[in-house]
């Protein structure tokens, strides 16, 4: 089954807007989730930049970041995008075919 993962920054810390540079993003929250079936899994987390300039060598300023380009530095700073998109298949899969589960008391279920 094809997976839709959905991916999210949920929140950013930057430098104050008055340091020099201004506003580089030092950190973030991340999420990673999917619904199938009714059956949803999620993986969360942070991730930390160094103040560093683009790989091209500019510097976006906060107000013009996009989501694909702060992904793009979770992806590029230890976040395994694959790994954590199979983790989230991974709980969902669980949830359809557990190999525990926990069925009613024998004496509280009648058809026993």
């Amino acid at each position: 089954m094809t997976t839709q993962n959905k991916w999210t920054i949920e929140w950013l810390r930057t430098t104050p807007t008055t340091a020099t540079p201004p506003a580089y993003v030092l950190e973030c929250g991340w999420r990673c989730s999917d619904t199938r079936d009714g059956f949803s899994g999620t993986v969360y987390g942070t991730c930390s930049f160094t103040q560093a300039a683009e790989a091209d060598g500019t510097f976006t300023p906060y107000a013009d970041l996009t989501l694909g380009q702060v992904l793009g530095w979770v992806w590029a700073n230890g976040v395994d995008k694959d790994a954590t998109e199979a983790a989230v298949a991974q709980q969902i899969d669980a949830q359809r075919n557990p190999t525990v589960i926990q069925p009613l008391l024998p004496w509280a279920n009648p058809s026993f």
